[in-house]
């Protein structure tokens, strides 16, 4: 009709629609995402360089004379690694990894590499999924990854047992590089699960940094494990964002710019309250730390800025068109700028001169922020309508987690805790311990009372 008019109206109202979806796509940026969370510390970031080059070691096959180590190498005692194993052992079931007993910062790590292009046992495992396939602990998973997960927990079991028990006072941590990234955050699930058979180790005790992660978990269980759970995405990184099947993406390699775009077609035409609400939709695990280093408009790479927080909704929702997406995945460029990053923290640090004493109460004070930020985000997933999501009360943290801590105890001292916590006492329970009964059968006050 239109046509018949003389003036297209509808061919431009449509041209104009594509071109502003073009422009605001070309201007929105990877920073656009973080840009109101907060900034990370010196103490919650310290931990990543080191565990980024423990990821890389593992790509060694002699740690005592290495061939890729970064500058200043890997800071590793090559005496302290307890075991390593190849395809060959693994059976292409996960890709490699090394158990690390680190003395020097109190630590047990297991540390799994990321995807080897030439391997298609790595490929089975990643591309062994469908959408809403596995459910686990009252979320949905990736399927290939929780196999491979599940295989490693049961390979290694009694060796992290017999660690954890011969170092009581170390703490345990799982690390690993894309898809060893998704293998150990699902992993740290199915250990949760069994902390019984790692000698009841605490929860608290358990970290896990995840470098570059594929989308592996849904929406409620990110979220719930955002207490040991962290996530670590330098600026566009595709793979956090990679919402489409990872088939696709790894049939398309090639012609990878053109599935991304395709890829923002589709979320832009997607309601994000249509995301939100579907059970099924993988996201990045826990807590996520966003590596900031360009900015848009310019040439070069500033100053990294890391930002941090537990985000439910806006949760690398959107893929930035950026020639950087698929280098930003390197675990070389992540540790590169993750060490500036933390160099920047230190350097800040030494000409604020912060005391020790403050040291130490930062850090206290870090910890109370992250357990309220992270209580905050369970309440938000509940608010928002988060299908699976449960409020705090509901599966052990907090208030419920410090009662379960009392569990050596008797069951009548246990009882007697619970009821004079809550404030309820039964009528009986009251006048037992006001009153009692003398000689001739009178109802008198307890001496101790009166």
């Amino acid at each position: 009709m239109s046509i018949i008019c003389g003036f297209p109206i509808l061919e431009c109202v449509y041209c104009l629609a594509c071109a502003r979806w073009v422009w605001k796509k070309c201007l929105y940026t990877a920073g656009h995402e973080s840009e109101n969370w907060g900034l990370a510390t010196v103490e919650e970031f310290m931990p990543i360089p080191h565990h980024c080059r423990l990821i890389l070691s593992v790509y060694e096959d002699d740690l005592r004379n290495p061939i890729w180590a970064p500058p200043g190498g890997y800071g590793i005692n090559p005496d302290w690694v307890i075991l390593r194993k190849d395809y060959e052992e693994t059976q292409c079931r996960v890709p490699p990894y090394i158990i690390y007993l680190d003395h020097k910062n109190t630590d047990i790590v297991l540390a799994i590499r990321g995807l080897n292009l030439a391997k298609e046992g790595d490929y089975a495992v990643l591309l062994d999924n469908k959408l809403g396939q596995t459910k686990f602990d009252g979320g949905y998973v990736h399927n290939g990854l929780l196999k491979a997960a599940k295989w490693v927990f049961d390979a290694e079991c009694e060796v992290l047992k017999g660690l954890v028990e011969r170092n009581p006072d170390y703490t345990l941590t799982f690390t690993g590089h894309s898809l060893g990234a998704g293998v150990v955050a699902l992993l740290v699930l199915v250990v949760v699960q069994n902390l019984d058979k790692l000698g009841n180790i605490e929860r608290k005790k358990i970290r896990c940094f995840v470098i570059a992660p594929a989308r592996c978990m849904s929406l409620n269980l990110a979220v719930r494990y955002a207490d040991i759970i962290n996530s670590i995405v330098l600026q566009d990184d595709f793979l956090p964002r990679t919402t489409t099947a990872l088939e696709d993406v790894f049939k398309s390699l090639f012609c990878l710019p053109c599935l991304l775009c395709l890829m923002c077609l589709k979320d832009t035409c997607t309601l994000e309250e249509k995301m939100l609400k579907d059970p099924r939709r993988l996201y990045a695990p826990g807590r996520l730390y966003h590596i900031v280093e360009r900015k848009p408009f310019r040439l070069g790479r500033f100053p990294p800025v890391v930002r941090t927080a537990v985000p439910v909704d806006g949760r690398f929702e959107h893929i930035v068109l950026s020639c950087n997406a698929t280098t930003d995945h390197a675990i070389i460029w992540i540790e590169r700028e993750s060490q500036k990053a933390l160099d920047l923290m230190l350097e800040k640090d030494r000409i604020m001169e912060i005391p020790a004493k403050q040291r130490i109460e930062r850090q206290e004070s870090l910890a109370r922020e992250h357990s309220v930020e992270y209580k905050a985000a369970l309440q938000r997933a509940v608010a928002l309508d988060i299908p699976l999501a449960y409020s705090p009360s509901q599966y052990g943290t907090f208030r419920e987690m410090e009662e379960g801590e009392t569990s050596g105890r008797s069951s009548e001292q246990t009882s007697l805790l619970s009821s004079r916590r809550d404030g309820r006492e039964s009528w009986d329970e009251f006048v037992g311990r006001l009153f009692d009964v003398d000689e001739s059968g009178q109802i008198v006050f307890k001496k101790s009372v009166s």
